[in-house]
């Protein structure tokens, strides 16, 4: 009879059966026929094999008519084989290949047959709430279970093992769950995956797992598996993601498998689900684990057979959720939905919590490259013919605010030397996807300040490049470039028409060198009039460029094919505003409209230096038709006229005196006036109708200022600061009409009135309310930045705050500048006192940053005794504070305080010259005067002990002591170090014409007080002081003489 019992199948390429004790029966049934047929052949058989002597023959009988076994007929086989460890080592993995590719684990623990087999389970193993696995079944008792059962089966025990650690995964994942959380276990799987990684690591820890043959049997039951408990075996040590994911069969799969579980992950962190901090940590970990592995320069996968697959699974994983991203962003994503949550946190793993385990910079940088170039270069659809058309709608403002947080997150990583040249790189190699392509210059000229001097460095070199060989796609780039950096205002970049007259006008243009270069020039600027806005067209047209009379014929040519496209468009030249900002490629406003414009802004410009516009000059000879159909009557609306003549007034008269205003256009407008002022309720007709469409931009305003305040106080919003001064930029240009840009208007000179200064509303329904719009805009302007300083001061010092001053104030000075001085004035020169302490330090650090910008700025004319050339913005801030008042005086050290200590901080890292150019002389010496008056103790020699720390802490808290802060100014060593400059000198000359100033009614000092005073400056400080330190050298009769010219001078100055 044969049997199977106690037959060693190790090595042996047999596949025991799959399908249990049932085919074990039918077997032993079949055996039993067989021996049946046998004994009724009797000895004729049995004779006939022993006759044939033919051992092992197929019949399987043995010497004396008896069947011999499968054991004994291996047994003769092998002894007469001779023994070959090589082959045997070949059985060995033949047999095991066999057996897992068909072995049935479940069914073969049900074959073995013993009370022990019977019960060896894995089940009250992983149940946790179970007190018989603690105390029946160990891990130790297991594992002798499983070795036996191996043993017995003839397969190793780390196969075995593997397989029913993976049937219980399987089990566990496939248990009932929430149907919210298809990536995540519930918690009564959590705790039961846990119990059964802790047998698995026991296993593992005596040698009883094969991770090869884990992975393998996990992969069969994909379709159930949890993208957490893929985690959970990776963070518990039993098998690594990289593992794991190399030993699937097929990458393209696996890839396909991960991404969908990537996105419900995304969805569920961004659902703030119950369990968010295991969701985040899985995703943090994953996308660690692909920026390693698939940005590593020389992947060293020692465990893996195909060393390729893990890096190029990688990057297939990362590209594919990224391409998801855009894809939906492209196709307008509804804010809320699921997709928008999981592109917005996709997006987030780009920030530093997520990849801040990265040790090594370089794989990160190579990853945000990466993702750099795949978001440029992404389903290029557009054309640069479109690109032309629509890139008006691609500003940073208009960019889906994902697209731009993702561009934020990637500038933290890479310089802008380095983003500018990757840019350059694609753009030369590669298609692209021109609106994201022009969305990042924006996100750039916004961010990044030094943006505007490589960018333009980078389109000089495009210009240079494309007129040397006439290279169309170089001239292309070049001008789409400059057109949306330009978009961004002019705190961020300069103006189109600025730009193309730099380039065209002179005869040292890029198309000065031949004949070549200008029809280069010519046809390129042709071949764009049909995608043209007429924006563009009239900048080109009121600005052409510089031609040799000889080749004259190329600009008119082009100038003829301008004007027809404008008159397609049903824009005329003619009746184009003088004012226009050419370079918004904004909507074009009716002529009407656009004159009224025209007109206030001719009105403003001719209140700042007292002439008539030279645009208005020009306009009224070379583009009369306008000027006379539109201009004029927009100028001359009939009015109520004040009792005392306003700027309006003054400039219709001087146009009058000029001979630019027709007589009997004067006339009429003279007796439509008088009749008006029966009617004096007409005079704001229209104001009140048209308030409630101005609230709009205005709270829109307001809405923005308040975001950047919230964002001062949170450090991790500090790279959104530029991108929201970006926003203010839009919104402010929106509060003072679609087309107002004061950076349109050429003022070489501001006109300032410093005793009655003011912005007269105009009685004009249009431009009063452009007017009233314009000062409540710069009173949010000035109050959001006392309060964004404020705010940023309470987190960090000056030093540590950032641009954002910079920037804001860059916005200013774009598009309100002569409206924001002269509220400065109105503050500084008549309201200083009644300011609290915030918005004393807020204009403080203001005109700081003022001066910073000072080459940028027009100077300011004050009237006498100011230089009739004008005075720099800083020196402007001299004129306006006064020392003549108890009250003044106060208000002038506590502003001179706080402006120096806030430069002296927030430069303290930069040369002396910078502190210099930032403040004005005359504000260093009334400091020194004011505290030599106020301050007794200021008056004593100082040592260098006395030398004092500079905090500006104390300035912005609620209660500041100004005297303690100005003593502390006044002796910090890098003040002290200041006074050596010899500009800044408080010389017996200045200290004469401050303290004839001083009215003495009104004096902060007692009359015993400032007699001792005087009696000290003169004996003590200013006579026996050098001449080179301000002094007299002891010289009495040179004091004497100094005193009484500065008595005439003052006395001249009175009278």
């Amino acid at each position: 009879m044969a049997t199977t019992q106690g037959l060693d199948l190790r090595g042996v390429a047999w596949p025991p059966p799959a399908n249990g004790r049932a085919r074990l029966a039918a077997a032993n049934r079949n055996a039993a026929r067989a021996r049946a047929q046998g004994a009724a052949a009797g000895a004729v058989g049995a004779k006939a094999m022993s006759d044939s002597r033919v051992p092992n023959s197929a019949s399987g009988q043995g010497p004396g008519g008896r069947r011999r076994s499968w054991a004994e007929l291996l047994a003769g086989r092998v002894k007469r084989q001779k023994y070959n460890p090589e082959r045997a080592q070949k059985s060995k993995e033949s047999a095991v290949r066999l057996l897992r590719s068909h072995q049935d684990l479940n069914a073969l623990l049900l074959e073995v047959e013993g009370p022990l087999c019977k019960k060896l389970s894995l089940s009250k193993v992983i149940d946790c709430d179970s007190s018989e696995a603690c105390a029946n079944h160990s891990s130790s008792f297991i594992g002798s279970a499983l070795q036996d059962q191996a043993s017995r089966l003839g397969v190793p025990v780390g196969i075995l093992s593997a397989g029913m650690v993976a049937s219980s995964v399987g089990q566990i994942c496939t248990a009932p769950a929430e149907t919210s959380h298809p990536v995540l276990l519930t918690v009564e799987q959590r705790k039961k995956l846990s119990s059964l990684l802790e047998f698995a690591q026991y296993l593992l820890a005596h040698s009883m797992f094969s991770r090869l043959s884990f992975c393998q049997e996990l992969w069969k039951i994909q379709s159930s598996l949890l993208l957490e408990a893929v985690w959970h075996l990776h963070v518990q040590g039993i098998v690594s993601l990289q593992e794991l994911l190399e030993s699937h069969p097929d990458m393209h799969a696996v890839g396909s498998w991960l991404f969908r579980n990537l996105c419900c992950l995304c969805e569920q962190i961004e659902a703030s689900c119950q369990h968010a901090d295991v969701a985040r940590a899985m995703l943090s970990d994953f996308v660690q684990m692909f920026v390693l592995r698939g940005f590593q320069k020389n992947s060293d996968l020692r465990r893996t057979v195909e060393p390729e697959k893990m890096p190029q699974v990688a990057v297939d994983v990362l590209q594919r959720m990224l391409i998801f991203a855009l894809d939906a962003l492209a196709a307008g994503v509804q804010e809320e939905s699921s997709t928008h949550k999981t592109v917005r946190c996709w997006f987030g793993v780009f920030s530093g919590h997520t990849l801040g385990s990265v040790i090594s910079t370089d794989p990160l940088k190579r990853f945000f490259s990466h993702t750099l170039t795949q978001i440029l270069t992404h389903s290029p659809v557009l054309k640069a013919s479109d690109a032309v058309q629509m890139q008006r709608e691609w500003s940073f403002a208009r960019t889906h605010p994902l697209l731009t947080a993702l561009y934020r997150r990637l500038f933290v990583m890479l310089s802008p030397e380095e983003l500018v040249g990757h840019l350059q790189e694609v753009l030369e190699t590669q298609e692209v996807h021109w609106q994201r392509v022009l969305s990042f210059v924006s996100a750039l000229v916004v961010c990044f300040s030094e943006a505007q001097q490589l960018l333009e460095g980078w389109v000089a070199h495009l210009m240079a490049q494309a007129f040397e060989s006439c290279q169309l796609d170089s001239m292309v780039t070049a001008f789409l470039v400059v057109r949306q950096a330009a978009l961004e205002g002019p705190s961020a970049f300069l103006s189109y028409a600025d730009w193309f007259k730099a380039s065209f006008g002179s005869t040292r243009g890029y198309h000065g060198c031949s004949k070549k270069a200008l029809v280069f020039l010519f046809t390129f600027l042709s071949d764009l009039v049909p995608f043209e806005s007429p924006r563009y067209l009239q900048v080109h047209i009121l600005h052409p460029p510089l031609v040799p009379s000889k080749y004259r014929s190329l600009l008119t040519d082009y100038i003829s094919l301008a004007k027809t496209r404008l008159a397609d468009l049903k824009v005329s030249i003619e009746n184009m505003g003088l004012y226009e900002d050419l370079s918004s490629a904004g909507d074009m406003t009716e002529p009407h409209s656009q004159a009224l414009q025209d007109v206030e802004k001719a009105v403003m410009v001719f209140e700042h230096t007292g002439k008539i516009p030279i645009t208005v000059m020009e306009a009224s000879i070379f583009r009369r038709p306008y000027y006379v159909s539109h201009f004029l009557p927009a100028l001359l609306t009939p009015r109520v006229l004040p009792k005392i003549p306003d700027s309006r007034v003054a400039f219709i008269e001087s146009l009058k005196r000029a001979d630019k205003i027709p007589p009997s256009l004067y006339s009429t407008y003279c007796q439509a006036c008088s009749a008006a002022e029966e009617k004096p309720e007409d005079a704001t007709l229209g104001v009140r109708a048209e308030s409630s469409s101005a609230e709009e931009p205005l709270g829109q305003l307001t809405a923005a200022l308040g975001e950047l305040r919230a964002s001062m106080t949170d450090p991790s919003q500090r790279d959104v600061i530029s991108a929201q001064v970006a926003v203010i930029s839009e919104r402010l240009r929106a509060v003072l009409g679609h087309n107002e840009d004061d950076s349109s208007i050429e003022i070489s000179k501001i006109q300032l009135s410093i005793n009655t200064p003011r912005l007269e509303p105009r009685e004009h329904m249009d431009t009063a309310l452009m007017r009233t719009m314009s000062l409540q805009a710069v009173d949010l302007l000035l109050t959001s930045f006392c309060q964004n300083l404020m705010a940023a001061s309470s987190v960090a010092p000056p030093e540590r705050q950032g641009p954002w001053a910079t920037l804001f104030m860059r916005t200013m000075c774009g598009r309100v500048l002569p409206a924001v001085l002269t509220r400065l004035c109105q503050l500084l020169r008549h309201q200083g006192p009644s300011l609290s302490a915030p918005h004393v330090l807020g204009l403080a650090a203001l005109a700081v940053h003022l001066g910073e910008s000072r080459s940028a700025l027009p100077k300011v004319d004050v009237g006498p005794p100011a230089p009739d050339a004008g005075l720099p913005v800083p020196a402007l801030f001299d004129s306006l504070l006064t020392c003549r008042t108890r009250d003044s005086l106060l208000f002038c050290l506590k502003f001179c305080t706080a402006a120096i200590s806030y430069s002296l901080c927030k430069f303290s890292s930069q040369s002396r010259d910078t502190l210099c150019s930032c403040l004005s002389p005359g504000l260093i010496k009334k400091f020194q005067f004011l505290v030599f008056r106020l301050f007794s103790e200021a008056r004593q020699p100082l040592s260098q002990e006395d030398a004092a720390s500079l905090s500006w802490r104390p300035l912005y808290l609620p209660s500041a002591d100004w005297q303690r802060a100005a003593l502390s100014l006044w002796t910090h060593r890098t003040f002290r170090e200041l006074l050596k400059e010899e500009d800044v000198h408080l010389t017996y000359q200045d200290w004469l014409h401050l303290e004839l100033e001083i009215q003495p009614e009104a004096d902060a000092l007692s009359d015993t007080e400032r007699q001792d005073f005087h009696q000290w400056a003169i004996h003590e400080h200013f006579l026996p002081e050098s001449s080179a330190s301000g002094g007299c050298d002891g010289d009495l009769e040179a004091a004497c003489t100094i005193l009484v010219n500065a008595l005439m001078d003052f006395h001249q100055r009175r009278w």
